[in-house]
């Protein structure tokens, strides 16, 4: 009688035994089974919760691991998508804008020269219209240049980056238009002594700079101040002008766009510079802010 029931009892306990060692087995493959289906869904909040210090652990850290990088190339994918969505943007707006820009000269130019080889009317003095078209065409060739200078801006490869001092490039890229401010009459004070390092493409940042030094002076009103200094490593640049709408503050960046009558680009530029800027700043990803003071 022992016997059997020594056998029945051994067999219950290996049995029981053996259930609790398939579910304690088979658990953390569930737990991981259950987070897998979670970030197959990319859940944000996935996770294989499992404490058996063993291999299985290891496992469930290893996919924890790769389901984090997972997430983070996702979200750079879709950072750069976004990023040439906008670029796209940019270059169909460029393009929209230039061909209506470079519509007028062409135009004026192609009438002109249509009517002196008729001898039509006035037209019939070439020596005062050949003038008036060499001087269009030049305006077009300057604008044709700004318009790929801008389409350049979008481009750079920061493997040629190098340090620089920028309050030294500064001082070299305002020398000729402090010589065009004191021709008309503005004062311009700098105050860009201590030394500013920074890590990024020269030739990029000069155009930057170029840029803002160009924009300060041809808007500055006749005995206006313009102001260049550094403060709490931010480059700054202050022109007195003629107040700016605030309604216009939001498109001043956009290509071509001069905010009245008075700003074209017989006393100004052609509207490319600050989009210029906008444009590169944003690709090397340095922060910046447009401000009107009273």
């Amino acid at each position: 009688i022992i016997l059997p029931v020594t056998a029945f009892v051994c067999t219950l306990v290996s049995v029981l035994f053996a259930l609790w060692y398939s579910d304690m087995i088979t658990k953390p493959i569930k737990q991981i089974s259950s987070a897998t289906k979670q970030m197959q869904e990319l859940s944000s909040g996935a996770c294989c919760e499992v404490h058996t210090h063993d291999e299985i652990e290891t496992l469930a850290d290893n996919i924890n691991s790769m389901y984090v990088s997972l997430r983070k190339t996702i979200h750079d994918l879709e950072l750069e998508i976004h990023k040439v969505e906008e670029m796209e943007v940019q270059k169909t707006n460029l393009l929209r804008c230039a061909s209506h820009e470079l519509k007028t000269p062409v135009t004026a130019v192609n009438a002109m020269l249509e009517n002196m080889i008729l001898n039509v009317g006035k037209y019939k003095d070439h020596s005062v219209y050949l003038p008036k078209c060499k001087i269009l065409m030049e305006q077009l060739s300057v604008m044709m240049k700004e318009i790929l200078d801008a389409s350049k801006a979008e481009k750079t490869d920061m493997e040629d980056a190098k340090e620089i001092d920028l309050s030294e490039l500064v001082e070299q890229a305002a020398e000729p238009y402090q010589m065009i401010a004191k021709l008309k009459g503005i004062c311009v004070k700098m105050d860009i002594s201590q030394q500013f390092f920074i890590s990024y493409p020269i030739s990029m940042i000069r155009k930057v700079i170029s840029n803002l030094l160009s924009n300060a002076v041809f808007y500055t009103s006749k005995g206006g101040t313009i102001r260049i200094y550094l403060e709490e490593r931010k480059l700054i640049f202050e022109n007195e002008c003629v107040p700016i709408p605030r309604k216009y503050l939001t498109h001043i960046f956009e290509p071509f766009y001069r905010p009245d009558d008075s700003r074209d680009r017989n006393t100004g530029g052609n509207g490319l510079g600050l989009y210029i800027v906008d444009t590169i700043l944003k690709t090397l990803k340095i922060p910046y802010r447009f401000t009107a003071m009273e």
